[in-house]
């Protein structure tokens, strides 16, 4: 993943490198939540200001793991998620007493996935970006076009 990401979307990430097997990946890496938080305000600070500025009305939280709502899959396993209205969603109603929209990012199943520092911060890059990309109306389907599912 390069140091800074391009103005605008689509954002195409450059090809991930598969690593090399040397029985590093038994169970999760080990970062702190101070480690791990500033992965994210990482992460944030690489959107570029241009873009960072349509953001309207929309808060970031890191959770320690997603719990499946009611009839949901209970296996189901979220790195990120985005709850609110998108932007190309919203009418001009929307702003009257809406609560912000929420990204939350989940700490746990993303140290559970990788084994280096540096996977860690490129899974955050690629998990931030996935849900702000939301916040614009960008899909799911979308994404895993452009290579950010």
């Amino acid at each position: 993943m390069p140091a800074f990401l391009p103005p605008g979307l689509p954002i195409v990430p450059d090809e991930p490198d598969v690593p090399e097997d040397n029985g590093a990946g038994d169970g999760p890496f080990p970062m702190s939540e101070a480690d791990f938080e500033a992965a994210v305000n990482d992460a944030l600070d690489r959107i570029p200001p241009e873009l960072a500025k349509t953001m309207n009305n929309v808060a970031i939280f890191i959770e320690d793991d997603y719990t499946p709502q009611p009839g949901e899959d209970p296996e189901t396993v979220l790195l990120g998620l985005y709850e609110g209205v998108p932007l190309t969603e919203r009418d001009s109603w929307w702003d009257a007493g809406s609560l912000p929209d929420r990204i939350t990012i989940y700490r746990q199943p993303i140290l559970d996935i990788c084994a280096s520092r540096e996977d860690v911060i490129e899974e955050v890059t690629i998990t931030v970006v996935h849900e702000i990309a939301h916040h614009f109306g960008i899909s799911d389907h979308r994404l895993h076009e452009l290579g950010w599912g």
